[in-house]
């Protein structure tokens, strides 16, 4: 590790708690309704909403009606991305004329944007029209993120209220999160992107003349498309010659704002983050990077305000914090080490003044190591799925942490509000074992975590690894699953687990090295993320509404203070042994056979 790689994260994470700070205060004062441009400046805009609607924004409701409610109102989002993938040849905003998806991309994408995770197996800039990526997947980008802060927010009053029957009104928190924090921030960074030169247009695709003129030969063919053949049976060759690039154009920046901003990752583009018209210089790239965590961020600071103990907040965003730093250290130092199989090649991964040195392969050579596993680290901490760089040209251990990232239920800052209420409920988890310990029934923020509790978190702890391992296990035993392996062996087991762990914790990155865009995957892929998404919700909201009957209790001197350094080690503990006894089997099996295989030699 050379000095810029330890500046570079560090420089970033003191900018992310600062930034962090503000909107957390800010945030707070939205969602209790206390902020003036909640009690002024939306008021006309937001009852004009709720009387369109039909919705009383005084009727609160109980878990059972939250749940309801968030079920109904993605489904009946899935239902609306479907139409517009399935009918996009006869919408406008269509200049290429693209055609419609087949039903099983269309439902695996419908669903992938709905659950907040973005799963592209698509090459976006060829198949999906401007009417569809703004109406339909940039709505989406922001309902879905609104989503994830509302459960969250109904989670945290939970702890703060006592003897209450209800959470919240689930129409108002998606309402206000979404008029006033994702969209007023989105357009903000979006107007930044395009400063830096990201595209923001509406016009057709642009065919401009290239540098250099290449000339090659094709067989010619007749009217039939069937090749043409000389007197001695040879095939008649043509002269061609390619003076002309197609360059994508259409509201890149937009997206590109809210889809950083909302943990949804995916991108207008295939190359993603790596495409120079969505992320040009690296102050842009500094700016997603930011994007993708100051609201997971902020959220544990609005925790810390909610309940009344800003400390438990900081515990909590304490705890992500070195989490994160530690996965920083291993992906940036696996890839500047590189491959010791190069070494036998006489080639110098050395760094110096004249290269970067490193495994350089897959990486996006404008920002180099550093940046591109800070990035790297924040898509797969949070559930945001954008790429920079190849995972697939990852050493095995700079796969390894992101994979292990995503599988610890990306709960280290994670996706806008399921990261956090991830990690809470890995603190309830923590306070029960520690309770186990000492002999005492557990408590955390005054509330008595009681067998009601304990059975909704073990519902939501276990769910997603049930997801992961049974999805995978069929990927391999299975022809269609082995059919999209490139590369055979413990590379290609990894490519496949990578897959559903990524679809069961709503990340949508991926290794890129398997073919996914096949009904097999579509479909399989798709059951993994909505009950990955919901199947967590449902339990976190249960636990949101047993939380809030319960009176709050004073604390004791056998009372576990969950806001010092002792309970930040016990809730990383926690966090890292659930993640190592459910995954490590097939780690194992992936990237760790892989990296002894490499050192080696072979």
């Amino acid at each position: 590790m050379n000095f810029n790689n330890l500046f570079q994260p560090g420089l970033f994470i003191v900018v992310l708690i600062a930034l962090a700070i503000p909107l957390g205060r800010y945030m707070t004062a939205v969602v209790n309704g206390s902020s003036v441009v909640v009690r002024r400046i939306g008021r006309p805009i937001e009852t004009a909403l709720y009387k369109l609607a039909g919705v009383d924004p005084d009727a609160e409701m109980s878990w059972k009606h939250y749940a309801l409610a968030v079920l109904v109102f993605n489904t009946l989002g899935v239902l609306a991305v479907y139409g517009f993938l399935r009918l996009q040849q006869w919408l406008p905003a269509n200049p290429q004329g693209f055609g419609p998806m087949t039903p099983d991309a269309a439902f695996n994408t419908a669903v992938s944007f709905v659950t907040n995770t973005n799963w592209q197996d698509y090459t976006p800039e060829s198949t999906v029209s401007y009417l569809t990526q703004m109406a339909a997947l940039t709505v989406q980008n922001f309902f879905s993120a609104a989503t994830g802060i509302a459960v969250v927010i109904a989670l945290i009053r939970g702890f703060a209220r006592h003897t209450a029957a209800t959470i919240g009104n689930f129409w108002v928190d998606l309402t206000r999160i979404t008029l006033y924090i994702l969209a007023p921030l989105a357009t903000v960074i979006a107007l930044v992107l395009i400063s830096q030169g990201v595209l923001q247009n509406f016009k057709s695709y642009v065919d401009v003349p290239t540098l250099q003129v290449t000339t090659y030969q094709t067989p010619k063919t007749d009217a039939q498309g069937n090749p043409v053949k000389d007197a001695k049976g040879n095939p008649v060759m043509v002269d061609n010659k390619a003076d002309k690039q197609t360059i994508a154009m259409g509201p890149v920046a937009s997206q590109e704002a809210i889809k950083m901003l909302g943990t949804n990752g995916g991108g207008f583009f295939n190359a993603n983050s790596a495409h120079p018209y969505e992320n040009p210089t690296p102050f842009a790239n500094f700016v997603q990077m930011i994007a993708m965590l100051v609201i997971p961020a902020a959220l544990c600071l609005v925790f810390g305000r909610m309940v009344g103990d800003k400390r438990q907040g900081y515990a909590v965003l304490a705890a992500m914090t070195i989490a994160f730093a530690v996965a920083c250290w291993g992906e940036i130092s696996s890839e500047q080490n590189g491959n010791p199989l190069y070494a036998s090649l006489h080639v110098d991964q050395t760094a110096s003044a004249a290269q970067t040195g490193g495994n350089m392969e897959g990486k996006e050579t404008r920002f180099g190591i550093a940046q591109s596993g800070i990035f790297t680290v924040a898509t797969t901490a949070a559930s945001c799925g954008a790429v920079l760089n190849t995972h697939d040209s990852l050493t095995p251990m700079g796969g390894f942490v992101p994979l292990l990232l995503i599988e610890l239920g990306e709960v280290i800052f994670g996706g806008v509000g399921s990261g956090l209420y991830g990690m809470l409920v890995f603190a309830l988890l923590a306070v029960f074992v520690a309770g186990l310990m000492i002999g005492r029934t557990p408590e955390y923020i005054g509330k008595k975590i009681e067998s009601y509790e304990m059975k909704m978190v073990s519902i939501a702890v276990l769910l997603t690894p049930l997801l992961v391992l049974v999805g995978a296990s069929i990927g391999v035993l299975t022809a269609a699953g082995v059919a999209g392996v490139s590369n055979p062996g413990p590379h290609g087991f990894s490519e496949i687990l990578y897959a559903y762990s990524s679809a069961a914790n709503n990340n949508g990155s991926a290794f890129a090295g398997l073919s996914v865009n096949t009904p097999f995957y579509n479909n399989t892929l798709a059951i993994a993320m909505w009950f990955g998404r919901f199947g967590s919700i449902v339990p976190v909201l249960a636990i949101a509404g047993s939380l809030a009957a319960k009176k709050r209790i004073s604390a004791t001197a056998g009372t576990l203070p969950t806001h010092g350094p002792l309970f930040v080690v016990l809730l990383l503990g926690t966090v890292v042994l659930v993640g190592a006894l459910t995954y490590v089997p097939a780690l194992a099996l992936g990237p760790v056979v892989e990296h002894l295989i490499m050192v080696a030699g072979h």
